[in-house]
């Protein structure tokens, strides 16, 4: 039997669990049974030959009004069509709105799905992160949630071992507003070892908002990592018990060597406390080793850093990096416009957009990175086709758009229709479960792959979805 800090409760497997289970913080083991492991260990050895080596996902927090941006329509009633007037892009007969100029000269090497649609309504980025909806729109993130993508990726062991598999910057979503943790980027079932790398932020406003939620300040700062006693629940010293833990494990490896899956256990202790300490992985922040051009063309604002501290996550090898367009007190209720829309849209979200992408995908073509790197502009929901009294638009699931970049999509590509209104899809809707399967498919990662839930059931990765063909190059 295996005995960790004195403690020897006996598993099936050899292993102890309340000592396992006590790790806590960047919990190692929680979760995580002998079937789980072999499984994750056979997992791992699969080939990966998808075109997309890293994904990047931007998320426009609250649900961005997809037909004041990539679906206008025109000819639609005054009360549907809004201020905006559209412009070409540079794939013929294709529009979009007119204070997206950088961005329509880059539609030719994207994929543009008009019809991402769902019934979850709710600001957690839950149905594109995992392909998984329910009727628990108000909920915080839950042990009994899916994996995400990045879950996947570091359950399968991607990336360098001394960099996370997954970043979610610049904090988890829902942190700028009480810690609210809006559900998506987690572990989830598979336990906290498998949530993303959180990083933290501490941004600043240059004056006070006019009035509350509808006038958006620009937050400055950086993303940076945790240290280790910012971690959750964890200070130096309990970093220290744990380096102590796995010593005492690699003490009695030889003793419990006939469970081979014990070596991925001990793989993914290194991997955890590498992160910690790994100098890659606090380089990747460093900034400052940016120009001054590079800074600005991404901007000296908390979401321009985030994405420029993407790419070069991304550029060290980490396969998921997320970034949310956060909600914090002075910048408003960000992509959520139950009023003043079009004046949140024109002054402040679309030039912000029109700014940060273009520069993304500039810097990632420029450096060969863009063709293995997929680029993802969405968010959880689209909105109300009729403006409302307070020049807003409400919630609407029911239609959206989903903006994809490199990492092996189609070119030039524009993938369903929606009717004279854009309230619901015409053609090729597209379901949460189908646009994660796309995701996993462009990864190299079988979207059909199964992992098990705290029940020991097997669970589909993309919960049933299929890849959409038609995007991908």
């Amino acid at each position: 039997m295996l005995s960790i800090l004195g403690s020897s409760n006996r598993l099936c497997d050899g292993l102890t669990r309340r000592e396992l289970m006590r790790v806590g913080g960047i919990s190692l083991f929680g979760g995580m049974t002998l079937p789980r492991l072999l499984t994750a260990a056979e997992a791992a050895n699969t080939e990966r030959n998808g075109p997309a080596k890293s994904v990047i996902m931007f998320n426009l927090l609250g649900g961005p009004a997809h037909m004041d941006m990539f679906d206008p329509k025109p000819d639609a009633p005054a009360e549907v069509r809004g201020e905006f007037k559209p412009i070409d892009t540079s794939v013929p007969g294709l529009q979009i709105c007119e204070h997206l100029p950088q961005l329509s000269r880059w539609m030719h090497r994207a994929t543009l799905i008009r019809t991402f649609s769902h019934s979850f309504n709710s600001h957690d980025p839950l149905p594109f992160m995992t392909g998984f909806t329910d009727n628990k729109p108000q909920e915080q993130a839950m042990p009994t949630d899916p994996p995400d993508v990045g879950a996947i990726c570091q359950y399968l062991g991607l990336g360098p071992n001394d960099m996370p598999g997954a970043v979610c910057m610049p904090c988890f979503p829902g942190s700028g507003e009480n810690g609210w943790r809006r559900r998506g980027p987690y572990g989830g079932f598979l336990g906290k070892q498998f949530d993303p790398l959180f990083t933290l932020c501490d941004p600043k406003f240059d004056r006070e908002p006019k009035t509350k939620y509808y006038d958006p300040v620009m937050p400055v700062g950086e993303p940076y990592p945790p240290t280790a006693d910012e971690l959750p629940q964890m200070t130096a010293n309990r970093l220290d018990r744990r380096r102590s833990l796995l010593n005492q494990v690699d003490r009695e490896f030889a003793r419990v060597q006939r469970f081979g899956a014990v070596d991925t256990m001990d793989h993914a202790m290194q991997r955890a406390f590498a992160l910690l300490t790994s100098g890659r992985t606090r380089d990747a922040f460093n900034l400052s080793q940016e120009s001054a051009n590079t800074r600005d063309r991404y901007g000296r604002n908390l979401v321009g850093s985030s994405l420029l501290t993407a790419r070069r996550l991304v550029e060290a090898g980490v396969p998921f990096v997320s970034v949310h367009q956060e909600i914090f007190a002075h910048y408003g209720h960000a992509y959520d416009m139950h009023a003043n829309n079009f004046g949140m849209l024109k002054d402040f979200n679309l030039p912000l957009l029109d700014q940060v992408v273009p520069a993304l995908l500039k810097d990632l073509d420029d450096r060969g990175l863009l063709d293995s790197t997929l680029v993802v502009v969405m968010g959880e929901m689209g909105r109300s086709p009729k403006i409302n009294a307070n020049a807003g638009r409400d919630h609407w699931p029911q239609c959206g758009f989903s903006l994809l970049i490199g990492g092996g999509v189609k070119q030039g590509y524009v993938h369903g229709s929606t009717d004279r209104i854009a309230a619901w899809p015409t053609s090729h809707p597209v379901s949460p479960p189908d646009f994660v399967a796309t995701v996993y498919r462009l990864l190299g990662i079988d979207p059909q792959m199964t992992v098990r839930d705290r029940l020991g059931r097997p669970i589909p990765i993309a919960h049933g979805g299929e890849p959409i063909f038609e995007v991908i190059g």
